[in-house]
């Protein structure tokens, strides 16, 4: 929300999603709707189209609820290819066009779109372009034996949501943002962060015996993003500069869903975080 980027969240049925986004909301004041992507969706069930009026005999515009400030995309590899495409155009134009007229969408705008890593039949994985739309892939597990005994402490009445006290407005939000944007980063972080980028597309420059694993590496976006959300991470520490450990904090859910792994990865059963680790040990930290 600090950065103004959109989330992708991959984690079991339960845990929560829903419930952490329409909390986040009521905490900022704002608004939230949750879209279910089916197989037989179109755009413009997320959009919105033009519905014709007999007595004004004329076209309105009757808009979706793409149009609201926190948008819970849920099972977004449910829905097909363009259905997909219309939610990620509006995540990367912070805008849609119904019919020949363009609207904007709020200036405070995040997408969570969850997806289930465990369910295969009925799905349409994003394509790679499209998943590098996103600035975190967050993958969330199943709590511990104490966070499971807090969970049914709290969730002790029939009415589960409770009252979430605000503690923002989307004014405070967008305020913060100026700020992060001033947040003070040194050239020998800069550096590390592109020579970070930099090993996923050229191992062997960095003594990294990784280039049958990678066929794609991390794009300017992951270079961007992990510039973007390491100033994010200085922010809630309390820092106005950032550090190594920023920076080391952030790679994991910036990278780990741009790389694309070879045949002979998966074969191995290697993962896009065990490389990334691997190029957190080698990379010189500054």
């Amino acid at each position: 929300m600090l950065s103004g980027g959109h989330i992708l969240l991959e984690g079991l049925p339960g845990l929560a999603k829903t419930l952490a986004v329409k909390t986040l909301a009521r905490a900022v004041q704002t608004e939230f709707n949750r879209i279910q992507f089916t197989p037989d969706m179109l755009p413009a069930d997320i959009i919105g189209t033009q519905i014709y009026n007999p007595r004004e005999t004329s076209f309105e515009v009757k808009k979706g609820p793409i149009f609201s400030s926190l948008i819970l995309a849920d099972e977004i590899n449910r829905a097909p290819a363009k259905v997909q495409s219309a939610l990620l155009e509006a995540m990367q134009e912070k805008q849609v066009t119904i019919g020949e007229k363009s609207f904007a969408l709020p200036e405070l705008f995040l997408v969570l779109a969850t997806q289930n890593p465990i369910e295969q039949e009925g799905t349409y994985p994003l394509p790679e372009a499209q998943v590098d739309r996103f600035m975190l892939k967050v993958v969330v597990g199943y709590p511990n034996r104490s966070e499971e005994r807090q969970i049914l402490e709290r969730f002790d009445v029939t009415d589960s949501a409770g009252e979430v006290a605000p503690v923002a407005e989307p004014a405070d939000i967008l305020a913060s943002r100026r700020v992060i944007n001033r947040i003070y980063m040194d050239d020998k972080i800069k550096d590390y962060i592109v020579s970070l980028v930099c090993a996923t597309r050229e191992p062997q420059s960095y003594q990294l015996d990784l280039h049958d694993y990678i066929e794609t590496g991390g794009s300017p976006r992951a270079t961007i993003n992990l510039k973007t959300v390491s100033r994010c991470l200085a922010y809630l520490a309390g820092r106005g500069y950032v550090t190594p450990d920023d920076v080391k904090s952030s790679v994991l859910d910036v990278l780990r869903h741009r790389l694309r792994l070879s045949y002979e990865a998966e074969a191995e059963g290697i993962s896009s975080e065990d490389i990334i680790r691997k190029i957190l040990d080698t990379v010189p930290v500054p």
